[in-house]
C-alpha cells in the first residue's frame, strides 16, 4: 500500500483476536457497513505461550466467530469441520469444548476467507478530524509505506498484556517469565533445577500440570504457590454460567459503579478459575509420583502471598519473600525460575494519545462504556469509538468469555448501521436479576 491514497471506511477496526475476527466476519455478510480491520502481527497466533496440544477452550464450539447470533452463517465452526472434512471425528469425540490449538486452526481459517483482514499493518494513530467528521487512522503497512483510513467509527480489540506485578518486578528477565511466555521460553525451563509458578488460575494450572509432567520425566523441581485459600475451580455451573448471559449484562451495567466493582472483585471465580477437568489432571499426576523413585521435589502452597524477589549474589538463586495469609507469618523460599501466572492488564496504546483529551473516563481511570459497547466522548465528536474486551468494569464477567463475542459485535454493527442488521436473542437467562416490580 506504498503511496496509496487515503481510503474511506465506516468501520476501522484494530486487532484481530477472536473478537475483532468475529467483528469482521458478521460485517461480511452486511453490505451497507464497510469494514477493516487491520493487525501488526503478520499472522494470526492466539495465547502461542500455552498452546498445550491438549488444553481446550473452557467453552462449548457454538462460542465461536458467529453461531450464537447467525447459526447460519459460512464462517461458523461448524462450517470449519465440514470444510476440513472433520465432522464426524469431532462428533464421535464428543468433546465439545475443542482444543485450543484446534480453535486457532478455526481463526485462521475463518481469517483466509475474509478480505477485510489486513495482517502486517500497524496502527500507529488514531485522531479525530472535526471538520469532516471521521476519525483518521494512520497506519504503517508491513512493505513500509504508510496509509491513512478515514472512518465514521472505530472499535478497539487490541486484547490485554501480560501483567507481572511489583513483587517480581526486579528480577532480571532470564530468571522470570510470564505463562504467556511459557513454551516461547523451554531452553530456560529445562535448564532450571527448581521452577516455582506463583499465581493460580487456568493458564498457571496447564503450566503447573506440564511442568508435573517434566517432573516425573526427570525434570525440574516444582513449587506452585498461589495466594488464594485453595487451588479454586472455575465456577461453571449451570445457574452461575447465567451471569455470562446478556440478561445479566444487562442488568450489571445499569448497577452504581461502586456495586459494580464490588462484584467484580466478588465474581473471580467465574472467569478466573480452573477447569475441574484440569485440576483431577494435577491429582492424578501427583498420584502417580507416589510409585516413582527419585523424581524431584514437588510442593504446592495456597495462602501464601509474595511479597518481594531477589536474587541471592552468593548462590545465584531467586529468593522470595512470601507471606502466609492465614498464620500471618513469612518465610523465604529459593528457587531458579519463577513462572509468573499474574493475569492480564487492559493495554495503554499510545496511538490514542490524540483522542485522550476526547476520553471521557471513570473515577478509576477507565473508560466510561455505554451499553452498546461505545465510549463515552466529548459531545462534539460524532463518531463511536466502541471497545472489546475492555469492558470488564462496566458489563461484568461475561467481558473476556468467547460465548459474548458475537452478541457484542452483533450489538455494535447493529449500532453502526442504525438499524437491526441482527436479530439479538432476547431469552438468554432462566434467573431473573432486577428487582420485581410492585404487584397490583
Amino acid at each position: 500500500m506504498r503511496g496509496a491514497p487515503e481510503t474511506e471506511y465506516d468501520v476501522v477496526a484494530v486487532g484481530c483476536g477472536p473478537f475483532n475476527l468475529g467483528l469482521a466476519a458478521l460485517a461480511d455478510g452486511v453490505d451497507d457497513v464497510d469494514l477493516v480491520v487491520f493487525e501488526q502481527r503478520p499472522e494470526l497466533r492466539w495465547h502461542p505461550g500455552v498452546m498445550f496440544d491438549e488444553a481446550r477452550l473452557q467453552v462449548s464450539f457454538l462460542a465461536d466467530l458467529v453461531t450464537l447470533v447467525e447459526p447460519t452463517h459460512p464462517l461458523s465452526f461448524l462450517c470449519y469441520l465440514r470444510d476440513v472434512d472433520r465432522m464426524y471425528p469431532f462428533y464421535v469425540r464428543e468433546q465439545f469444548h475443542p482444543t485450543r490449538r484446534e480453535y486457532e486452526d478455526y481463526l485462521r481459517w475463518a481469517a483466509a476467507r475474509l478480505d477485510t483482514v489486513r495482517f502486517g499493518h500497524r496502527v500507529c494513530s488514531v485522531s479525530w478530524e472535526p471538520t469532516r467528521q471521521r476519525f483518521l487512522v494512520r497506519v504503517e503497512c508491513s512493505d513500509g509505506g504508510v496509509h491513512t483510513a478515514a472512518a465514521r467509527d472505530v472499535v478497539l480489540g487490541i486484547g490485554t498484556e501480560p501483567a507481572l506485578p511489583a513483587a517480581l518486578g526486579d528480577l532480571p528477565a532470564e530468571r522470570v517469565l510470564h505463562t504467556a511466555d511459557y513454551l516461547d521460553r523451554d531452553a530456560d525451563v529445562a535448564e532450571a533445577g527448581r521452577v516455582t509458578v506463583v499465581g493460580s488460575g487456568q493458564s498457571g494450572a496447564e503450566v503447573a500440570l506440564d511442568l508435573l509432567r517434566r517432573n516425573r520425566a526427570g525434570g525440574p523441581a516444582v513449587d506452585w504457590l498461589t495466594r488464594t485459600e485453595s487451588f479454586a475451580p472455575l465456577d461453571y455451573t449451570k445457574l452461575v454460567l447465567e451471569m455470562t448471559t446478556p440478561a445479566y449484562v444487562d442488568y450489571f451495567h445499569g448497577l452504581p459503579e461502586p456495586v459494580r466493582d464490588e462484584l467484580v472483585a466478588r465474581q473471580w471465580r467465574h472467569y478466573k478459575g480452573i477447569s475441574a477437568e484440569t485440576l483431577e489432571e494435577i491429582h492424578d499426576e501427583l498420584y502417580r509420583r507416589e510409585l516413582d523413585d527419585g523424581p524431584a521435589p514437588v510442593r504446592l502452597r495456597c495462602a501464601v502471598a509474595v511479597e518481594d524477589a531477589a536474587v541471592d549474589d552468593d548462590t545465584g538463586e531467586v529468593v522470595l519473600t512470601c507471606h502466609q495469609r492465614d498464620t500471618a507469618t513469612r518465610f523465604e523460599h529459593r528457587t531458579d525460575l519463577v513462572v509468573a501466572a499474574t493475569g492480564y492488564r487492559q493495554r495503554t496504546p499510545g496511538f490514542l494519545a490524540a483522542l485522550e483529551p476526547l476520553v471521557r473516563r471513570d473515577q478509576r481511570g477507565r473508560y466510561r462504556v455505554r451499553r452498546d459497547h461505545s465510549v463515552e466522548l466529548d459531545p462534539a465528536v460524532s463518531g463511536r469509538m466502541f471497545v472489546s474486551n475492555a469492558d470488564l468494569h462496566s458489563h461484568g464477567v461475561a467481558a473476556p468469555d468467547l460465548g459474548i463475542g458475537a452478541y457484542r459485535n452483533a450489538t455494535v454493527l447493529n449500532a453502526v448501521a442504525g438499524r437491526e442488521v441482527f436479530r439479538l436473542p432476547k431469552n438468554t437467562a432462566f434467573t431473573s436479576f432486577t428487582t420485581p416490580a410492585p404487584e397490583g
